[in-house]
């Protein structure tokens, strides 16, 4: 068997460093979706602890929120069970000059809900039946429609779960569905293995970030999609600060009419540099 490619970890400062340029070309990706009123889906799919969330945080880090946006979405209501499955999707869809960023999508049918039997049999071949036609509909209609895959080890994967369960700030992060993906590792293979079959498609193809390095695969990941796009740079308009204003008579307001909040930051001393998780008494 052939070596696995880039398996090394990333030094941070490269990691850092190239991330920033990357970074830079997305700015000027949204800027060129804005001008050119062009729309942008992302679907960001793949195994629990993968990477696609710390890869949407990276991708939106510096971005407008009023162009770039997450769609996450709940469990359907009972009115939307009701409706056809794709419905409450579209609504998420983007208007022109608008980038829409799935955090998990549609391909829930195919994962979760076929592996944990949320959907019957029938609900989930008639999905592999419509969303090839789905997908081609958005792409015809010039939607620019880009899929990726985060793959991690079960090794891996099971260590960033033991770390989340003893991090504070991460806990949160593990649900139920989530523990219930250990034990069907190899049920959720198959449910992949065969949504690839009937989705990877010439219209809507797959693409597949390893995510057991989470530098290297964000790096990869935006890098490819960037590469993807046929954006360009959109020279910013000129802009000049304006004079500040002459006095006018105006008097600030005297601070102790105010209600400020405590200085906080005053009472800490040498021994709060460090951050260490676990139960801490902020004094609130």
């Amino acid at each position: 068997m052939a070596a696995k490619r880039g398996t090394s970890r990333l030094p941070r400062a490269v990691y850092e460093a190239e991330l920033a340029r990357l970074q830079i070309e997305l700015v000027k990706l949204q800027e060129w979706v804005r001008h050119e009123g062009a729309r942008l889906v992302v679907v960001f799919e793949g195994r629990d602890a993968a990477g696609k969330g710390s890869a949407i945080k990276r991708f939106t880090e510096h971005l407008n929120p009023r162009v770039v946006r997450i769609a996450a979405l709940p469990r359907p209501t009972d009115r939307e069970s009701t409706q056809w499955y794709f419905q409450r999707y579209v609504a998420q869809l983007p208007a022109a000059g608008e980038i829409v960023l799935f955090d998990r999508s549609w391909y829930n049918r195919a994962g979760v809900e076929r592996v944990l039997g949320f959907c019957t049999p029938e609900q989930y071949q008639r999905f592999l039946r419509q969303c090839p036609i789905f997908e081609r509909l958005l792409v015809e209609d010039g939607l620019l429609l880009r899929k990726y895959w985060f793959s991690v080890s079960r090794d891996e994967q099971e260590r960033r779960f033991r770390a989340r369960i003893e991090d504070p700030l991460r806990r949160w992060k593990l649900s139920t569905v989530d523990l219930e993906s250990v034990p069907r590792w190899d049920d959720y293979s198959r449910a992949k293995d065969d949504m690839f079959v009937h989705t990877d498609t010439p219209e809507s193809p797959w693409y597949v970030v390893d995510g057991d390095e989470k530098r290297r695969g964000r790096l990869n990941m935006l890098a490819h999609l960037l590469a993807s796009v046929p954006y360009r740079e959109i020279p910013p308009p000129a802009v000049k600060l304006p004079p500040r204003s002459h006095a006018s008579g105006y008097a600030r307001t005297d601070r102790r009419l105010l209600r400020e909040v405590p200085d906080h930051a005053a009472t800490l001393g040498k021994q709060h540099s460090a951050f260490v998780p676990g139960g801490r008494d902020f004094g609130l």
